[in-house]
């Protein structure tokens, strides 16, 4: 059982819900990403999500955007994100998921990033515009390398096709509340519970839900449903805004402690 599926059976057991953080590498700097990712695993994240930064990230919003040019800009690459992770790990065993784009990996090479991933102590991979019928190429090595494949359920996910992310998906499945890009809408309440009723009918697998969550009450009526809840957007933001004062890491971590908090309480 590795880090992710441990994290999660650990949580169910204390009938708690898992909060799970986008950070983009590199922005402000690989070094400030990775003293985040310390604070964040003390103030209540259980699960981290750090963005690869892609010139052309079509399913992210304005601000995730922003921060990934942001993170190019400043020199970020794969390679270090991966040396950062490395670097993390012999510290932290905080569960740690690459989310991102194909092109960045097939750049570096398919089976020698499933190496390199490895050996860095990545969980999972969450690679948004490659689609299961496509994945192959990748999976073939992640998957020998224990590398959970995280997999998106949108709302217009037909019932055929949820099957096939369902019976393909290890880690977690991530479920994405609303059409369209990330932070640019809420969700609603009563969508989100009919469609997690209709995954649960098919699968056991964890469901985490995200995108357009930046409040403690979304975290904790959203949470009631789910396994966990992804905050993304609002992070960055916050990062982004306060990249420059020295209070940036307590700004975030209360912020993060505070949501980690509603998810607890369910409200």
């Amino acid at each position: 059982m590795g880090r992710i599926a441990e994290t999660f059976e650990a949580l169910r057991m204390t009938n708690s819900k898992a909060l799970i953080v986008y950070l983009t590498a590199g922005d402000p700097s690989l070094s400030v990403t990775k003293d985040l990712v310390f604070a964040l695993a003390q103030s209540g994240a259980d699960i981290l999500e750090i963005g690869v930064p892609f010139s052309d990230p079509t399913a992210d919003g304005p601000v995730i955007q922003a921060a990934a040019q942001r993170a190019l800009k400043a020199g970020t690459t794969l390679d270090g994100v991966l040396k950062m992770v490395a670097d993390i790990r012999k510290v932290s065993p905080i569960p740690i998921v690459l989310f991102g784009y194909f092109n960045p990996i097939l750049s570096f090479g398919v089976e020698r990033f499933a190496g390199v991933a490895k050996d860095a102590g990545v969980d999972g991979v969450l690679v948004v515009d490659l689609p299961p019928e496509e994945a192959q190429e990748l999976r073939t090595h992640t998957d020998a390398a224990g590398i959970d494949f995280i997999s998106l359920v949108a709302p217009t996910t037909g019932k055929d096709r949820l099957k096939t992310l369902v019976g393909r998906a290890t880690g977690f499945l991530y479920y994405i509340s609303i059409t369209g890009v990330t932070g640019t809408a809420a969700p609603k309440v009563e969508d989100i519970a009919s469609d997690i009723e209709k995954i649960r009918k098919l699968t056991k697998m964890p469901i985490a839900v995200g995108f357009g969550i930046s409040t403690p009450r979304q975290a904790g009526s959203i949470g009631a449903l789910a396994d966990g809840v992804v905050i993304g957007s609002a992070v960055v933001r916050l990062i982004d805004e306060h990249a420059q004062h020295t209070g940036l890491i307590r700004t975030v971590s209360d912020y993060v402690r505070n949501m980690k908090h509603a998810l607890s309480q369910g409200v």
